[in-house]
Order: C-alpha cells, then sequence, then structure tokens
C-alpha cells in the first residue's frame, strides 16, 4: 500500500501553502494504469467459452480493475460508500423546492440506518461512511465534527462559494476520509453526498468545465417546476458571471461555483487513484466532484467506474468530457451514492466472470462455432 502523504498534517490549521503543497503531491502520484496488466486480463476473458467481448461492460469492467490494481488477478477486498454532508448558500436564491434543514435531518437519518443508501450499501455488502465536512447545523456527538470545515458555503450568486484555502481543506479533508477506509482494507470506493442545493454548483462546474450552456447542464433537482427551473438557470449564470472561474483551474472552480461536499468527494477520488483503488461515481454531484478531480490531473479519469445515467442532465456532459459512459439506466436521481452502491454487485459480477467461468481448453467446448459466429457478426 502506498503512503498517505499528510499523515501529520493538521489539515485545520496548516497554512495554505502547506495544503496546496499536499494536493500537489498527491495528483503527482497518480500514474497511467497497468496497461499490460489490462491486456493479460483481456486475454484471460477471450479465453472464456464466449464469443469475443460477448459480455460487453462486464468484460470492460474487468479489464479496467486489472489495470488499476497492477495485476490480471484483481480482487475486491472491501467496499465502501464515502457519503459527504455539506449546505449551500445559494439557497437562500430560493433554488431548491427542499428547506435547508432537510440535510441534516437526512444525515441523521443516515446515521440511524434509514436511508435508501443504507438499503442499497447493506444489500452490496459495502460500508457506508458518513462524513460532515460543511453543514450548517453543528451536530452531535462532537466525532461528528471533526471533519467539518464550514458552516455552509457562502452564496456563489453574491461571490465565491468558499476561499480557495477552505476548498483545499474540504479537498484533503475528503483524502483522508478514503486514505482512512483504504488502510482498513477497503479498495472499492463509491462516491455519496446529501446537501440541499447541490445541484446547482454541480450544474455550475459542469458548465464552466465542459463549455456546455447552463441550461445543460441544469436539472429540477428536488423538483423545481418551469419557472422556478429557469430562476435556477439565471441564479446560476450569475454565479458564473460574478465570479469568473477559470475552466482551466479545478481549484479555482471548486472554489468559486463549486460546494464543500462535493471539493471533499473530488479529494476522495484523487487519493483513491494514488492508492491504485476504483471510485464509482454516481449521479450528477459525484460526477461534478470528478471533473474537479480530473482537472487536477487529468489521469484520475482511468481510475472511474461510472454507474447510473441520473434524471439530472448535465451528468451526461460530465461524463463525455471524462471519455465515460453510464452504465445503468434506472431513471433515478436521489443522490446519497444509491446510484453508485448498485454497481458494487456489477462489479463484483465482472470479477466473478472471469474467475470462475470455465474457458475453451477446461471445457472441451469447441471455438469453431464462436470463431464462426465472430467472424458473421464482423461481415454485418
Amino acid at each position: 500500500m502506498k503512503k498517505v502523504l499528510y499523515k501529520n498534517l493538521d489539515i485545520k490549521n496548516a497554512s495554505e501553502k502547506e495544503l496546496e503543497s499536499v494536493l500537489n503531491d498527491i495528483t503527482a502520484s497518480i500514474k497511467k494504469i497497468d496497461l499490460n496488466s489490462a491486456q493479460k486480463m483481456q486475454e484471460r476473458l477471450d479465453a472464456k467459452i464466449k464469443p469475443i467481448r460477448s459480455l460487453g461492460a462486464l468484460e470492460d469492467i474487468a479489464v479496467q480493475l486489472a489495470g488499476i490494481q497492477g495485476t490480471p488477478y484483481p480482487k475486491i477486498n472491501g467496499k465502501a460508500v464515502l457519503l459527504m454532508a455539506g449546505d449551500h448558500g445559494v439557497v437562500k436564491e430560493g433554488v431548491s423546492a427542499a428547506p435547508q434543514e432537510v440535510t441534516v435531518q437526512l444525515f441523521y437519518s443516515y446515521l440511524k440506518g434509514g436511508g435508501g443508501i443504507n438499503v442499497l450499501a447493506d444489500h452490496a455488502g459495502a460500508k457506508l461512511i458518513c462524513t460532515n465536512i460543511g453543514m450548517v447545523s453543528p451536530v452531535e456527538p462532537q466525532e461528528l465534527m471533526a471533519h467539518h470545515i464550514k458552516y455552509g458555503t457562502d452564496n456563489m450568486a453574491e461571490g465565491p462559494a468558499m476561499t480557495r484555502k477552505e476548498a483545499l481543506q474540504c479537498i484533503l479533508m475528503g483524502a483522508k476520509v478514503a486514505a482512512d477506509a483504504i488502510e482498513s482494507g477497503i479498495n472499492l470506493l463509491a462516491t455519496g453526498e446529501v446537501g440541499i442545493g447541490n445541484t446547482s454548483p454541480s450544474a455550475a462546474i459542469i458548465s464552466v468545465i465542459t463549455g456546455c450552456s447552463v441550461e445543460e447542464a441544469t436539472g429540477s433537482g428536488t423538483g423545481l417546476k418551469s419557472d422556478a427551473l429557469k430562476h435556477k438557470h439565471e441564479v446560476i449564470k450569475k454565479a458564473i458571471e460574478i465570479n469568473a472561474p477559470n475552466p482551466d483551474d479545478g481549484l479555482d472552480v471548486i472554489a468559486k461555483v463549486g460546494g464543500l461536499e462535493i471539493a471533499a468527494m473530488a479529494g476522495a477520488i484523487l487519493e483513491a487513484a494514488h492508492h491504485n483503488v476504483p471510485t464509482i461515481l454516481d449521479g450528477i454531484i459525484s460526477s461534478a466532484a470528478a471533473l474537479i478531480a480530473v482537472k487536477l490531473n487529468p489521469l484520475t479519469a482511468q481510475y472511474l467506474i461510472p454507474s447510473h445515467l441520473s434524471e439530472e442532465k448535465g451528468q451526461m456532459y460530465a461524463l463525455k468530457y471524462m471519455g465515460l459512459e453510464p452504465r445503468l439506466f434506472l431513471n433515478m436521481r436521489l443522490g446519497e451514492g444509491t446510484g453508485a452502491a448498485l454497481m458494487f454487485n456489477i462489479v463484483e459480477a465482472a470479477l466473478k466472470i472471469v474467475d470462475e467461468m470455465a474457458t475453451f481448453e477446461t471445457s472441451g467446448v469447441s471455438k469453431g462455432e464462436f470463431l464462426e459466429l465472430e467472424q458473421k457478426l464482423d461481415n454485418n
């Protein structure tokens, strides 16, 4: 296992220079996945009793995992959803149909095991790790404030959502949560979040980085109707105009029009890549976080496994920008990491195929008919 690059760093009290230096160390450590191991995994798959590439995305996932872990025999030792919580000052602009106090109420429900993500994480045999990065309400017990950076972002429609230093603190807190999970033996992560109003900064991030329009990046969030949705578009446009984030500087984007929990998810993704651990993305908010991580180091995209296509339409623009495509189409938009949790079983199924499915050599099945089928498919 690679070392944690900031084991003794006091994230809350370190200087901006110290924080940025550590982030640079993390991003610089992320390397290309092992293409040799990936190729050997494909050879293992091609030896199975099936037409070549007939298992589609399952084969893609197995090959990707081999490249990430650097072995044609990858294993999943433990799984976890990292759920980050934060609030958003832009809520005062009327961009959400739900009141802000819902964030902390939902957070407590996850701790008690009552959320949708609790059910689906448990179904997948995954741990749920809930972290308060920036909710507006203090929470008890005091340990729940250990990773807290700020009581919600500032209103991005009036100025930057947070300072550059606060963005760095959130990124590194997210990285620390991921590092702790990985040190405990978990080697497959998923991103989740809770934060009323967080589809607005997500849409802003996606619009700024991908170049799509605000209208293309923005969905209804908690259920806004037509007039309210148009108002949401105008608020996001105003935030982008006022703050003028640099699309080539991921840190500038997340600080000016981002969210505390979005920054933490970006940090978790980067830390996971540093440790050669894949991260499963959920919907639009985790895809926005992934955009920030990919901006900080483009190689991070090789460590990302997309899950479902959210009903929040901006997600597709984010995925396309990163060269990714969704694997599940379930008309979901709950967030929390629920779509990502469903993907755990798909990832494990991909490895079960390669580990347990018979080969032509061991089964006595003739390749002839399969090769003939492949030739017909190619000719068509």
